[in-house]
C-alpha cells in the first residue's frame, strides 16, 4: 500500500516524494543496532512517560494547594474531596511509572516480578506519607521567598507566578523519588521543570528549608550538593563540579560528592559560580559573577577584585 501524504494547502504528496520508505527502513536499522548496543537480552520495556509524569505532578501540586492549582470555585467542605481525588489519580499513575523504571532495572537486581511489584507499591506508598512534610519544607520556601523580595505583595503572587518556586516544587517531589530508588522518574521531574523555569536542579541536590531563588533563569545544582537553611541563589548562580574522576579506561565514575556545600543563611548573588566539594561558611556573601574554587569561613563576603585604574607620571610607579 502506498503511503499518502496530505497537505492542507497543497497538493496530495506520495511516499515516493520524499523516500519515505527508505528513511523508515533506515531508521528501523539504526534502532536495531541501538538495540543490539544498549540491550543486549533483547527484550524491550514500556519506558516511563513525560507527558504521564507531567499531569502526575500537576495533579501532586493540586494535591499540595488545592485552592491554588484546584478547579476554580472550591468550598471548604469540597477541598477535602479535590485533594483525595487528585492524589488518587496521581498516585495510580505513579505506580505504573514506577514499575515501568524498575522493569528496566530488574535484571541488575535479579528480582522476581513479585518482589519487584513489591517494591513499586513501598516507593508509592512511602512517597505518599512524606507529601505532607514536602508541604511544610514547601510552605517554608514560599515565605522566604515572600519576605526576601520586596516586589512580592502576597504570598499568593509568590505561589502563583514566581519561577524559582514551581522549580522548588518540582523539587522537593523529584528529591523523593530519588531516594526511595527511583532516580529515572526524579530525572524526568526535574527536567520538565528545567524546561518550565530555565532552573536545572538536580534530584539528588539536598536543599534545607526556607529556600529561595530570586528570578532563577540559569541556574543550575548539581547532584551532590548540599544546601542549608535560608539560603538564597539569585539568577545564573551555579553550584557544580570542578573535576570529573576517571577510571583506567578513562571512563568517567559516577558518583561521589563533587559539588558544593553550602551552609545556613549564605546570600550567593547573579552570575556567581561555585565548583567542587567546597564549603561556603554559614551568613557568608558571595557577590555577583565570583567564580570560586575554594571554601571560605563562616561570615565571609567575597566580591570580584577590584580594577585599579593608576596613572604615572614622568616614570612613577617604575
Amino acid at each position: 500500500m502506498e503511503i499518502q501524504l496530505v497537505e492542507s494547502d497543497g497538493p496530495t504528496q506520495t511516499a515516493s516524494n520524499w523516500n519515505i520508505v527508505g528513511v523508515v527502513a533506515e531508521l528501523r536499522a539504526l534502532r536495531a543496532e541501538w538495540r543490539g548496543a544498549t540491550k543486549p537480552d533483547g527484550v524491550l520495556y514500556e519506558l516511563p512517560s513525560q507527558k504521564t509524569l507531567s499531569d502526575i505532578v500537576v495533579d501532586l501540586s493540586v494535591a499540595l494547594f488545592p485552592r491554588h492549582f484546584g478547579r476554580p470555585g472550591l468550598t471548604e467542605e469540597g477541598v477535602d474531596y479535590a485533594v483525595g481525588n487528585a492524589l488518587g489519580r496521581a498516585l495510580q499513575l505513579l505506580l505504573e511509572q514506577v514499575r515501568r523504571e524498575l522493569r528496566l532495572t530488574a535484571k541488575a537486581r535479579d528480582e522476581t516480578d513479585e518482589e519487584r511489584e513489591t517494591r513499586a507499591q513501598r516507593i508509592v506508598r512511602e512517597f505518599a506519607a512524606r507529601l505532607p512534610k514536602v508541604r511544610a519544607l514547601l510552605e517554608s520556601d514560599i515565605q522566604a521567598a515572600y519576605r526576601g523580595d520586596p516586589a512580592a505583595h502576597s504570598v499568593d503572587e509568590v505561589l502563583f507566578c514566581y519561577p524559582g518556586v514551581v522549580a522548588v516544587i518540582r523539587h522537593r517531589l523529584a528529591h523523593e523519588l530519588y531516594r526511595l530508588e527511583a532516580p529515572l522518574l526524579a530525572r524526568i521531574i526535574a527536567e520538565i521543570a528545567h524546561s518550565t523555569t530555565g532552573i536545572d536542579i538536580h534530584p539528588g541536590a539536598q536543599i534545607d528549608e526556607s529556600f529561595f531563588i530570586d528570578h532563577g533563569t540559569g541556574v543550575v545544582i548539581g547532584e551532590t550538593a548540599v544546601i542549608g537553611k535560608r539560603v538564597r541563589l539569585y539568577q545564573a548562580v551555579t553550584l557544580g563540579a570542578k573535576r570529573f574522576a576517571v577510571d583506567e579506561s578513562g571512563a568517567l565514575l559516577k558518583g561521589g560528592a563533587r559539588h558544593p556545600i553550602i551552609e545556613d543563611d549564605v546570600v550567593i548573588y547573579a552570575g556567581a559560580t561555585i565548583l567542587g566539594r567546597v564549603t561556603i561558611g554559614h551568613g557568608s556573601t558571595i557577590g555577583g559573577n565570583v567564580w570560586l574554587t575554594r571554601g571560605v569561613p563562616p561570615g565571609s563576603n567575597i566580591t570580584q577584585a577590584q580594577t585599579r585604574n593608576d596613572v604615572f607620571v614622568d616614570g612613577g610607579g617604575i
